[in-house]
């Protein structure tokens, strides 16, 4: 297991970007970058980041509303950057789950500073989260390999699906709305188009957990609620 930490830059800057990439590369992290909010979550379904470092002032889904959305389902740390330097902005930032805020511009070695001061304390939580195999019958989840197994046979996932198993696995027994899903899932089309296209997902899905799938115990649907994944 690769112990050197995944980050995930996002800012709709490109030479932004790419000195922050070869900066923190240089400084020993492992770090993937995106131009925007709707490529991060691209990112995030199918990869596992240590933490997240976030441009607040991007185009369409900024910073902050995209922390509140991840907020919803994961606890990877976050830590903002902008331009913007006042006080309600940081606020802004903090309540909607950030783990730090800096302001542009900044020092190189104050980020890294930062970033390894929030990593620092992760650990510390760690011991306390919940269990890493989720149990559906004779299918279990690996959350933190993000792997589903039938026995000793692998399950492949789609990266939809992929993306859903972690969203419904970090909200277990928790039903999901529609509506969560659609943003988290963060399609193009518009939303009624999505709310169809989840439906079709969750039916597949089924399909690979579920003994009948037309009478879900596992994946269930909740009236007027949405989703809930129900392990044993």
């Amino acid at each position: 297991m690769n112990d050197t930490p995944h980050l995930l830059v996002v800012d709709d800057d490109e030479r932004i970007r790419g000195l922050l990439q070869k900066f923190l590369v240089r400084s020993g992290f492992l770090v993937s970058v995106a131009r925007d909010a709707a490529q991060a979550r691209r990112l995030l379904a199918g990869l596992d980041f240590d933490m997240l470092v976030l441009d607040v002032m991007m185009p369409g889904e900024d910073g902050v509303s995209l922390t509140r959305a991840l907020r919803a389902h994961m606890t990877t740390p976050i830590l903002l950057l902008t331009a913007r330097g006042e006080t309600q902005s940081r606020i802004e930032g903090l309540e909607a789950g950030a783990d730090d805020y800096l302001a542009k511009p900044f020092e190189p070695k104050e980020l890294l500073l930062r970033i390894n001061a929030i990593l620092r304390r992760v650990p510390n939580a760690r011991p306390e989260a919940g269990p890493k195999v989720l149990h559906l019958g004779d299918v279990r989840y690996d959350m933190e390999r993000g792997e589903l197994w039938r026995g000793t046979d692998p399950v492949r996932l789609t990266s939809t699906e992929s993306a859903l198993m972690r969203i419904f696995s970090a909200s277990a027994h928790e039903p999901i709305s529609r509506e969560r899903l659609v943003g988290d899932l963060a399609g193009e089309e518009g939303v009624e188009t999505q709310e169809r296209a989840v439906d079709v997902q969750i039916t597949r899905l089924r399909r690979k957990i579920e003994v009948d799938p037309r009478q879900p115990r596992y994946l269930q649907t909740v009236r007027g609620s949405g989703y809930m994944l129900a392990p044993d």
